[in-house]
C-alpha cells in the first residue's frame, strides 16, 4: 500500500457524497482519539442521524459495548465483534433485537477453543494478554496489544498470528488489539446481514449509497468492498500493512476525521 494511492477527502465528488444514505464506522482510532470519545465525532454522528443519514458502527469491540451503543448513541445498529453478532434497538418497543452468526451451541464450542489458544498464546508469548473486555466477548478472543498495556514487538505480534493461523482460526489486527475467532464470518459478511434483516436494504444493490470510515488493517475488508471508504488521516501508520486501501484519506485523525467527513456529506446535501 502506497500513501500516493489514497485522495484526499476534497476529491470526493459532490454528486456522490450526495448520494450516501448511510455511514458506517469503526470505533477505534476512528470515530474516538487516544482512546476518547470526543463531542466532534458524538456530535457528527447526531448531526447525519438528524439528516436522515443511518450511522452504523461496525467494530471489533464486544457484545457487551454493543449493547450500550445500541441504546444510547444515535445510531440505527451495530455490528461488533469483526461480525460475529449484531445489535440493534427498537425505542418504541424498548427491547434490543440480536443477530448472531452462529447459534448459541456453536459459540459456546468455539469459545472452548479460543480458550485453549488464548492458553497457547500465554505460554508462546509470556507479555500477550487477553485485552481488558474480553469478558464481555461471545464470540471472539481479543488480545491486547498496545491499548492497556505496553506496546508488543513487531515479532510478538507475529507469533500471536502464527498461533491463530495454525488453530485454523481467522486473525485481524486492529489499531489496538489482536482478534481471533473460528468461522466464516467478517465485518462485511454481518454487514450485509445486518443491512438486510434488520433494515432491509440489499447493499450489493446500490454500494455507493454507502460510506465506510476505518483506520487499520482489520478494516481491509470494508475498504474493498465499498467505493466510497474513507480512511482518517492514521491509517496512515500503517502503510503496507492493508490487504485492501481506502479511497480517500482525511486531514484529521480519529474522531476529527470522522467529523469531517460528516461535514462533508452533510455539506453536499446543502448544496
Amino acid at each position: 500500500m502506497s500513501s500516493t494511492s489514497l485522495r484526499p477527502l476534497a476529491e470526493f465528488p459532490c454528486a456522490d457524497r450526495r448520494r450516501v444514505a448511510c455511514v458506517l464506522t469503526d470505533i477505534d482510532d476512528t470515530l474516538t482519539r487516544d482512546g476518547l470519545l470526543r463531542p466532534s465525532a458524538f456530535d457528527a454522528m447526531h448531526r447525519l442521524a438528524a439528516a436522515g443519514i443511518r450511522v452504523v458502527p461496525v467494530t471489533g469491540r464486544p457484545a457487551g459495548w454493543c449493547d450500550m451503543i445500541a441504546r444510547q448513541w444515535p445510531v440505527a445498529g451495530v455490528v461488533g465483534e469483526n461480525g460475529a453478532l449484531w445489535f440493534r434497538y427498537d425505542p418504541d418497543g424498548r427491547r434490543i433485537a440480536r443477530g448472531y452468526w452462529f447459534d448459541e451451541a456453536r459459540r459456546r464450542a468455539d469459545r472452548v477453543r479460543l480458550d485453549d489458544l488464548a492458553r497457547r498464546i500465554a505460554e508462546a508469548v509470556p507479555a500477550a494478554h487477553p485485552a481488558s473486555d474480553q469478558r464481555y466477548r461471545e464470540s471472539d478472543l481479543a488480545i491486547d496489544w498496545c491499548e492497556d498495556a505496553t506496546a508488543l514487538s513487531a515479532d510478538e505480534l507475529d507469533r500471536i498470528v502464527a498461533l491463530g493461523a495454525d488453530a485454523g482460526a481467522t486473525v485481524r489486527v486492529s489499531s489496538i488489539h489482536v482478534n481471533i475467532w473460528f468461522g466464516e464470518f467478517s465485518k462485511l459478511a454481518m454487514t450485509e446481514r445486518f443491512l438486510a434483516d434488520a433494515l432491509a436494504v440489499d447493499v450489493r444493490a446500490a454500494p455507493d449509497a454507502f460510506v465506510f470510515v476505518g483506520d487499520s488493517p482489520n478494516d481491509a475488508t470494508m475498504f474493498g468492498f465499498f467505493p466510497n471508504s474513507v480512511g482518517v488521516a492514521n491509517v496512515l501508520n500503517f502503510v503496507g500493512r492493508i490487504d485492501a486501501e481506502p479511497t480517500y484519506v482525511t486531514r484529521s485523525p480519529g474522531g476529527d476525521g470522522f467529523a469531517e467527513l460528516a461535514d462533508a456529506l452533510l455539506a453536499a446535501r446543502a448544496a
